[in-house]
């Protein structure tokens, strides 16, 4: 399985409707509004790095409203730590 962040900008008050639009493509695990220099986050999920750029990543990329996105591919994810 292959994992990615999508850092996403959006045309002015779009982040919102956005990030909701963003939520239900397939592969996508979680889509965020947020502030900051980008204005919906998302995390998304394939089996391979193909699947990843031809789907789902594709597909983020024309909805509308999205100005700019920049993808980052998971190199390795930590385990959370256990708290008393």
């Amino acid at each position: 399985m292959v994992q990615a962040y999508i850092l996403i900008q959006t045309e002015v008050g779009r982040a919102a409707a956005v990030a909701s639009e963003v939520a239900g493509i397939e592969g996508v695990t979680r889509a965020e509004d947020v502030t900051g220099p980008y204005d919906v986050i998302v995390h998304v999920e394939a089996p391979d790095v193909e699947a990843l750029d031809e789907k789902v990543v594709s597909a983020v990329k024309i909805v509308p409203g999205i100005t700019r996105t920049l993808t980052c591919p998971v190199v390795s994810a930590a385990a959370p730590s256990a708290t008393a």
